[in-house]
C-alpha cells in the first residue's frame, strides 16, 4: 500500500522522473504527412505516464511529432499526440485562452498553463509532468481535492452584517475601492503558485498557500464585506500563514502575473509587533467603522501608507520598506 501511493506522488527531482522512465523505454512517432516536399521540424515531448490500473511505477514517454503539423502552444501538441497517436493519453484542458486554469502542469520544471506556454522549437525535447507534490489520478491529471478545501476554508463570498439599504438590489462601491481588488480577483485557482512553493510542498495540510491566501485578502480588502475581523482572526494561525518565506516561486509561476505583495499586505494586517499595520489602526478602522477626524497623525499615516498597499501593484520590496516585513514573518 505504501509503495503505491509514492508511486502515485509526484516527484520534484526530474532525473528520478528520467531514471524511471529509461526503465521501460517508450516512443513514438507521429505518422508522416505530405509537407508538400518541405523538410520536417521533429519535436520530442517527454510526457509523464501513469495508469492506476497498471500496477508497473510512472514512466516519461517519448512522442515526436512534427511541429509544421501542429499548433504552436504545448496544448496544441498533447491534442495532437491524443488525437492521432496516443488516446490513451488523460489530461485536463477546457478554454483554450487562459481563463479557465484547467491545463496547469509542469512544462520543462516549470509549472504553467499547457494553452499559453509556446513549444520551444530549438530545443531537442520538452517534458511535460503534473503539477509538483500533487496526488496523480491518472498520467497529467491531479488530484485537487485538498487544493479547493483550502480555498473553501477562507470563505470566499461576500458576507454581512447588515441587510442590504433596498432588498434585492446589489451592493455597491466606489470606484476607488474597487480599483483595491485589482491585482486579486483575477485568479483563476489553476494551482500553479501553491505547487510551486516549497513551504506549500513540506506541509500542504496545514498551509494555506499563495492561492488562498490571496482569495483570503480579496475577501478582507473588499469594502463591501463586514468580516475583516473574524476573516483575519481565522487565519491568524502560525501554519496557516506565517509559513511564508519569500521564496516568491509563487511570482514566478502565476501564468496571470498577479502581484505576490497582494497577500504579503495580509499578512502584515495579522501581525501586532511593532511597524504593523494592525499596530496602529484598529480593526473597526479596517471594517470602515472608524472616524477619519478622530484618528492621529501616526494613524493616519499608517493607513494611508496600507491603502497605497491595497490600491497599486506594490513590489516585495516596497512593502518591507514600508510595513517592516521582518517584523512580521515568524521563523
Amino acid at each position: 500500500m505504501a509503495s503505491g501511493l509514492i508511486g502515485r506522488f509526484v516527484r520534484t527531482n526530474p532525473s528520478r522522473l528520467t531514471t524511471a522512465a529509461r526503465l521501460i523505454p517508450s516512443r513514438c512517432t507521429a505518422s508522416s504527412t505530405d509537407n508538400g516536399g518541405k523538410a520536417s521540424n521533429l519535436k520530442t515531448f517527454q510526457i509523464y505516464r501513469w495508469n492506476p490500473d497498471n500496477p508497473s511505477k510512472p514512466e516519461l514517454q517519448d512522442y515526436q511529432i512534427d511541429l509544421k503539423d501542429c499548433g504552436p502552444m504545448v496544448l496544441d501538441a498533447l491534442i495532437k499526440i491524443k488525437n492521432e497517436m496516443d488516446p490513451s493519453l488523460t489530461f485536463r484542458r477546457s478554454c483554450r485562452e487562459g481563463i479557465c486554469g484547467s491545463c496547469a502542469m509542469n512544462i520543462d520544471g516549470c509549472n504553467g498553463l499547457a494553452c499559453l506556454t509556446k513549444i520551444e522549437e530549438g530545443s531537442k525535447e520538452t517534458t511535460i509532468t503534473p503539477l509538483p507534490h500533487m496526488f496523480v489520478i491518472k498520467d497529467l491529471v491531479v488530484d485537487m481535492t485538498n487544493f479547493y478545501n483550502q480555498y473553501k476554508s477562507i470563505e470566499p463570498w461576500l458576507k454581512r452584517k447588515s441587510p442590504a439599504s433596498e432588498p434585492g438590489k446589489e451592493i455597491l462601491q466606489s470606484k476607488k475601492d474597487r480599483a483595491k481588488l485589482d491585482g486579486m480577483y483575477e485568479c483563476i485557482l489553476c494551482a500553479c503558485c501553491s505547487t510551486s512553493c516549497p513551504s506549500y510542498w513540506w506541509n500542504p495540510e496545514s498551509y494555506l498557500g499563495p492561492a488562498a491566501l490571496l482569495h483570503a485578502n480579496r475577501w478582507i480588502s473588499d469594502s463591501r464585506d463586514e468580516y475583516t475581523k473574524e476573516r483575519l482572526e481565522a487565519i491568524d494561525n502560525e501554519f496557516k500563514l506565517y509559513r511564508c518565506h519569500t521564496i516568491l516561486n509563487c511570482a514566478r509561476a502565476c501564468p496571470k502575473d498577479i502581484a505576490s505583495s497582494s497577500y504579503k499586505l495580509l499578512t502584515c494586517r495579522i501581525n501586532t509587533g511593532p511597524g504593523s499595520v494592525l499596530n496602529l489602526i484598529s480593526l473597526s478602522d479596517l471594517n470602515g467603522n472608524g472616524d477619519d477626524s478622530e484618528k492621529g497623525g501616526g494613524e493616519a499615516k499608517a493607513e494611508a501608507e496600507a491603502e497605497t498597499m491595497e490600491g497599486e501593484r506594490t513590489d516585495i520590496t516596497a512593502i518591507k520598506e514600508m510595513v517592516g516585513l521582518k517584523t512580521m514573518m515568524k521563523a
